[in-house]
């Protein structure tokens, strides 16, 4: 038995890889964007506390990228199906919920009264790094439905 493949599918496959390659880059200009929020709100210097192995920084730090993940990811899902207009609304909506996030994050540790300063520069393991962690998980997760 024969498969024909349609007139337009190589088209199509290539149209389907740019779009790809093109959210791709939208979401990797998110996720820089979302780090260096996250490392410019945060007391202390996040990739050299990182760099240096100190745990809290490491909890931190990976938390925050992962609930920036959820914002960005769900960013691009709900975006038109249009593909300038898909690539606009992705950006956008990652773009305010980064802000949305950052914000909501340092209330929380505000309102917690966490000492995150001295938590992220702690050569020991803090317990408040994960109520730290938990509050840019939580809180991404919210970021993201909100943009649902």
């Amino acid at each position: 038995m024969l498969v024909a493949l349609s007139d337009t599918f190589g088209s199509d496959l290539a149209r389907g890889i740019g779009a790809i390659a093109l959210y791709a880059v939208v979401g990797l200009l998110l996720m820089l964007l979302g780090f260096y929020a996250i490392d410019f709100t945060t007391p202390g210097k996040l990739s050299e506390l990182v760099r240096r192995g100190l745990p809290n920084a490491v909890i931190i730090t990976a938390s925050g990228l992962v609930s920036m993940a959820f914002i960005i990811v769900i960013a691009i899902w709900t975006s038109s199906s249009d593909l300038a207009e898909g690539l606009i609304t992705s950006l956008v909506y990652g773009l305010i919920g980064i802000v949305a996030q950052v914000v909501a994050v340092r209330l929380l540790e505000w309102v917690t009264r966490i000492d995150v300063r001295s938590t992220v520069e702690s050569d020991k393991f803090a317990p408040a790094s994960f109520v730290v962690a938990a509050a840019h998980v939580a809180l991404g997760l919210v970021v993201a439905v909100a943009i649902s």
